[in-house]
């Protein structure tokens, strides 16, 4: 090999190694043709899983990888939440979740994390309307009749719940310490059995999100009762709020956020972020969104760690409220 040969070969090889350093900086889920797994602690079928999987689309686009949906429910979802907190902090893992992530804590007396502190918020992504229904054996069609009903048959009706100290147990319960009712509580390993037995009479009512309801109630094999709403919400205009049907001022919301791992670097938040704000913002998932009555007000991920602190507290106070003890 002559000196000009060598030269030539030690010049490409640096090259070379450079390409590779800068490969290797890239994370790799946010390289081409790589991977982006979102973890979700909820069964196929439930609110946040129909929204994860409306934008899956676009957020692939986004991100610029293949965007995997893994539905990993169990134990109201700390199964799931516990495989993103081992999860390598990347960017090859993020979560979509509920605001059942900030009730566990006051609700389970053990949690195999701490929530946030082995988490990274990114974004709390919007709200969606959650919506009381009962099966249609129920002999009743309004908020006024369900509650005379209940009463006249104290601890006799039970309710359904995705899982004990979900945003769906805690919302029933906040319903009948509002209706001054009692009803026996029967919890499930996540909405897609809770919404088959409901359906099938197996249990008499639940709170639901409306995404993870709206084709049962149009189809007659689920009756609504009202929203929890403060308003009426536009995808289902027919049905009234449980506050314009005599419980004053009672609303309770559903909200869902992205987080991913503890240590999620800066840059990566700021990449997974961007995606967010892009897929929400595609035409496709806006009207999707709007079809399922989800409101979309995108935070800042520092936004999004004060919310998650704050509702804390929030949800601490009205665990209390309900008497519901930590199990």
């Amino acid at each position: 090999m002559n000196a000009r040969t060598f030269q030539f070969s030690r010049r490409h090889a640096l090259c070379m190694l450079g390409a590779l350093g800068m490969a290797a900086a890239v994370p790799r889920a946010f390289a081409q043709g790589g991977t982006v797994k979102f973890i979700l602690p909820n069964a196929t079928g439930s609110g946040v899983d129909t929204i994860t999987r409306s934008a899956q689309t676009a957020l692939g686009k986004a991100l610029n990888a293949s965007v995997v949906v893994d539905n990993q429910p169990g134990a109201g979802g700390v199964v799931g939440l516990q495989a993103l907190a081992r999860s390598a902090p990347d960017g090859s893992t993020l979560s979509v979740v509920s605001n059942n992530v900030v009730i566990f804590p006051s609700v389970l007396k053990a949690l195999p994390f701490d929530m946030p502190g082995d988490f990274t918020p990114i974004a709390v992504v919007g709200a969606t309307p959650m919506v009381l229904v009962v099966n249609p054996k129920v002999a009743a069609t309004n908020s006024k009749e369900f509650v005379a009903l209940l009463k006249s048959k104290p601890g006799q009706l039970n309710f359904a719940s995705g899982g004990n100290g979900t945003i769906l147990h805690l919302a029933a319960e906040l319903f009948l310490e509002a209706a001054g009712a009692t009803a026996k509580h029967i919890p499930y390993k996540g909405v897609g059995p809770m919404v088959t037995d409901l359906i099938g009479g197996q249990v008499d009512f639940g709170v639901a999100a409306l995404p993870s309801v709206q084709a049962h109630i149009k189809s007659g094999a689920l009756r609504a009762i009202g929203t929890l709403t403060p308003q009426r919400t536009p995808a289902a205009p027919e049905i009234p709020t449980l506050a314009e049907q005599g419980l004053a001022n009672f609303a309770v919301e559903a909200w869902f956020a992205v987080i991913g791992p503890k240590g999620l670097p800066p840059a990566q938040v700021k990449k997974a972020h961007d995606a967010v704000v892009a897929a929400f913002a595609d035409p496709a998932v806006k009207e999707s969104m709007a079809k399922q009555g989800n409101t979309i007000a995108i935070s800042t991920p520092e936004e999004a760690q004060a919310a998650f602190r704050r509702e804390l507290a929030k949800y601490a106070a009205l665990v209390k409220k309900v008497g519901l003890e930590p199990q």
